[in-house]
C-alpha cells in the first residue's frame, strides 16, 4: 500500500468514492448488528457443548490435525503465547477497519465490493451462530486444550456465566479468520506491488493464533472460508452498465503505465471508467 508506487488514477476517486457519512453509518450499523446478533445467540450452553463434542468427533473422524499440536508450539515460551493472545485480541477489528479505510481513500473502486462481501460474510456468520451455537475448544475438557488467554493474558473474554458483552458460544464460523482472509484477498486485488503476495500471511497467522489459543477448531476456519468463497462468487464488482464484472486480478495501473498497452498507446480513461463502476 505504497502511495508513491501505486497512485490511484487521477480523477477516479472523486467519482467512485461513496459519501463518507453514509459509509460511516453503514459500517456502524453493521457493527451494531454484529454485536446485537451475538447477544441473540446466548443462553444455549447445553446445545453449544453438545455441538462442540460433535465437531471434535468429526475432526478426528476425517483425520484433521489436532489443535493441540499448534498450541504445544505456542506453549514453548511465555512470550510467544502472550504474543499470540495479543494478536487475537488486538488485530482483528483494527486490521479490518484499516483495510476498509485504506480502500475508501486509495481504492474506492474496490471499496464498495469489499464492504459488501464483509457484510454478507458477517450476516451469514451470525445466522450460523444462531443455528449452530458452539463452545470453543478452550471450554471443552475433551480437547485437552488450555485457555491460553486466561492463563497467560491478555484476554478479551470474561467468565462465560457473567460475560454480557460477548457471545462465547459463537465459534463457527470464525469471523476472525473470515475477515482476515477477505483483507488479504481485497488487498491483493487492489494493489500492484510485488509485496502484495505477502498479504496472505495475515490470515495464515490468524489461523494459527485462533487454533493455538484454543478459541476455534479447524472446522471453524474451514466453514468461514467456504462462506467467504460463496460471498465472493455472488458479489462481484460490476461495470457502470451492470454488465461483465471487472477482473480482480488486474488492479489499478500506475500513472506512468496507465496509457500503455501491448499494441501501443490507449487512453488511460478506459481503465478508469471500468473501475469507477465498482463503486456504484
Amino acid at each position: 500500500m505504497n502511495a508513491r508506487t501505486e497512485p490511484a488514477p487521477a480523477g477516479s476517486d472523486a467519482i467512485a468514492r461513496p459519501p463518507l457519512v453514509r459509509e460511516l453509518l453503514l459500517v456502524a450499523g453493521l457493527f451494531l448488528v454484529y454485536k446485537f446478533g451475538r447477544q441473540l445467540a446466548t443462553g444455549h450452553t447445553g446445545e453449544a457443548f453438545h455441538n462442540a463434542h460433535r465437531v471434535w468427533d468429526v475432526e478426528r473422524a476425517v483425520h484433521l490435525p489436532g489443535e493441540g499440536a499448534v498450541q504445544s508450539l505456542l506453549l514453548h515460551g511465555d512470550g510467544l503465547v502472550h504474543l499470540a493472545n495479543t494478536y487475537y485480541a488486538a488485530v482483528h477489528f483494527p486490521a479490518t477497519a484499516a483495510f476498509l479505510i485504506w480502500l475508501y481513500l486509495r481504492r474506492p473502486a474496490h471499496y464498495v465490493w469489499a464492504r459488501r462481501v464483509l457484510a454478507a460474510v458477517t450476516a451469514a456468520a451470525l445466522a450460523l451462530h444462531l443455528l449452530f451455537p458452539l463452545a470453543p475448544p478452550r471450554m471443552t475438557a475433551a480437547t485437552g486444550l488450555v485457555d491460553t488467554a486466561r492463563m497467560y493474558g491478555p484476554s478479551v473474554y470474561g467468565d462465560p456465566a457473567t460475560d454480557s458483552l460477548s457471545n462465547q458460544f459463537a465459534a463457527m464460523p470464525s469471523l476472525h479468520f473470515g475477515w482476515a482472509l477477505m483483507v488479504a484477498i481485497g488487498l491483493m486485488a487492489a494493489t500492484r506491488s510485488r509485496w502484495r503476495w505477502l498479504w496472505p500471511a495475515h490470515p495464515l497467522l490468524t489461523l494459527l493464533v485462533i487454533v493455538g489459543t484454543a478459541n476455534h477448531y479447524w472446522l471453524d476456519a474451514i466453514v468461514a472460508a467456504a462462506v467467504l468463497g460463496l460471498a465472493l462468487a455472488v458479489i462481484l464488482p460490476q461495470t457502470p452498465s451492470g454488465g461483465t464484472p471487472i477482473s480482480l486480478r488486474s488492479p489499478h495501473r500506475t500513472a506512468t503505465t496507465a496509457g500503455r498497452a501491448p499494441g501501443g498507446l490507449v487512453p488511460a480513461q478506459r481503465d478508469e471508467q471500468a473501475l469507477v463502476g465498482a463503486g456504484r
